[in-house]
């Protein structure tokens, strides 16, 4: 039997992340133990961290490489975080799965422990999330943002040596990595809508490649597939990229699946939400409604 080659950023965190797709294909198809290898690839993303994401060009320098070399077939499946992935899928590239998802929330750690209430006026507060930047803007204006970039352990460090006073980091990223002894304080879903997809790992294959699509089938979460569907049709239909604060979270409850939206200028200004609930079965038409109702309302797509 031939290895499946498992594409993969190269971080600590995208490396546990592809464990856990590993431990979970050899918990359903024990045969493929021996048959699994890992190829590492850097993406312009991880390459270029002198700037911010915005300049750069956005979310897809994180995965295209990935997927580009998933085409011309070095690798037979790819594992992202669903939080980078742009909402607009390479033609003839596919998701058949995603596992559960983690913790979506924020999480804050700052300097000396301070909580985002404390936090002094003009406090350096280190991100490349315009969503976060939005978010600190309008509930606390006193303080700078500054752009952050790095794995995970590069801006908690930052943070120590005092290059930056606090930073918003993902619950899920910090807890994969053994690192929540580090979180100054946790921000409730209430308080701050997560990224879209926001703890989710999704794998990516060919779309014709059958004997994978089946493999994979079998270690989906339909919940996260379902939900994390509705996020990424939100977020498609206001046109969302990573210069628009887009913000979504959705739930599942019986067959009623309910998604809270929202969309902002940087500046945190003129920030928008939205409640929409529908039946699980149309995820997609959930995240499209609840969209349009925002732009009908007259929350523009693409700010300046």
């Amino acid at each position: 039997m031939k290895s499946i080659r498992i594409g993969t950023r190269g971080s600590p965190l995208a490396l546990i992340q592809t464990q856990e797709v590993m431990d979970k294909l050899l918990e359903h198809h024990p045969f493929l133990k021996g048959h699994l290898k890992v190829v590492p690839i850097k993406t312009t993303g991880d390459t270029i961290v002198d700037r911010s994401l915005i300049d750069l060009g956005g979310k897809s320098l994180f995965t295209k490489e990935i997927e580009h070399a998933l085409l011309k077939e070095e690798i037979d499946i790819a594992v992202h975080s669903m939080k980078d992935v742009t909402v607009d899928c390479l033609e003839g590239l596919l998701f058949p799965a995603m596992l559960e998802r983690e913790d979506p929330r924020d999480a804050l750690i700052s300097r000396g422990g301070i909580s985002l209430e404390t936090l002094p006026k003009d406090a350096l507060f280190g991100t490349s999330s315009l969503r976060r930047q939005a978010y600190i803007l309008n509930k606390f204006p006193h303080v700078t943002p500054i752009s952050l970039r790095g794995n995970v352990n590069t801006r908690i460090e930052k943070i120590k040596t005092g290059e930056v006073d606090a930073a918003l980091l993902a619950v899920a990223g910090l807890k994969r990595l053994g690192l929540m002894d580090e979180i100054t304080q946790i921000l409730s879903l209430e308080d701050c809508l997560p990224a879209v997809a926001q703890g989710t790992i999704g794998i990516q294959c060919r779309e014709k490649n059958f004997n994978l699509l089946e493999l994979l089938s079998s270690i989906n979460h339909p919940v996260t597939f379902a939900t994390v569907t509705a996020e990424r049709a939100f977020m498609k239909t206001l046109n969302g990229s990573c210069r628009t604060p887009i913000a979504a979270y959705a739930t599942l409850e019986g067959e009623i699946l309910t998604l809270k939206g929202m969309i902002s200028d940087p500046n945190g200004h003129n920030m928008r939400f939205v409640t929409h609930k529908g039946l699980s079965s149309h995820p997609k038409e959930i995240g499209c409604e609840a969209a349009n109702i925002l732009l009908k309302e007259g929350a523009c797509p693409t700010f300046s």
